[in-house]
């Protein structure tokens, strides 16, 4: 019995050891297969981290990016926002001007007829003094032959005055007066000769005789 217990004993330690190195090579197997899922795990953390600087650096470019267009945005609002401006102030320019120029055009409108009356003017005074000229012409000539005939009837009255001076003369001119009586003296025979024609206003001008 002792025998057989010490067999069965022997066997029970046999199997105990075939399954303490089963369960051994179980772990160790376990341990090699994690430890590797540990490297890729590893491996894969590193790719992860690398593709995280990666993301990172891309996302730092693209805030750079966005900041830069950001910039470029609100620049752009500000050349918008002044143009807007510089458009309403040459509208407004434009408008100043739309207005000088009506008012200069009314100036103008206003001006032109001033000259037209001008002209106008102009002509009647051209016309007026053509008239004056044509009358101062006239009055010349009619002077020319006044003063002709003044001293013509100055030299007749000292002739006459001279015969008149004379005694004979004097005494010759009474008997041809005797002789010949001479008419009633009027207006009419003390110009009768003279080249003058009296108006009834008193005026009077020189008939020309060739």
């Amino acid at each position: 019995m002792l025998a057989i217990g010490c067999v069965a004993l022997v066997i029970a330690l046999i199997d105990v050891k075939h399954g303490d190195n089963a369960r051994h090579d179980a772990d160790t197997a376990d341990t090699a297969t994690f430890s590797n899922k540990l490297d890729t795990a590893e491996l894969d953390l590193a790719t992860y981290r690398g593709s995280l600087i990666i993301f990172s650096n891309h996302l730092n470019e693209s805030r750079a990016t966005v900041l830069e267009f950001s910039n470029q945005l609100a620049g752009a609002q500000s050349a918008v926002t002044t143009g807007a401006e510089q458009i309403t102030n040459l509208t407004r320019q434009v408008a100043a001007a739309a207005a000088d120029k009506l008012a200069l055009d009314q100036r103008i409108a206003g001006l032109t007829n001033q000259i037209a009356a001008l002209t106008q003017q102009i002509g009647a005074l051209q016309a007026n003094l053509a008239e004056t000229n044509n009358l101062l012409v006239e009055a010349r000539q009619q002077f020319s032959l006044l003063e002709d005939r003044f001293r013509r009837d100055v030299a007749e009255r000292v002739v006459a005055e001279r015969k008149f001076n004379n005694l004979h003369e004097l005494q010759a001119q009474l008997e041809s007066l005797k002789k010949n009586p001479a008419a009633a003296i009027s207006a009419e025979r003390i110009y009768a000769g003279l080249n003058v024609v009296v108006q009834a206003g008193g005026s009077f001008h020189v008939t020309v005789t060739n």
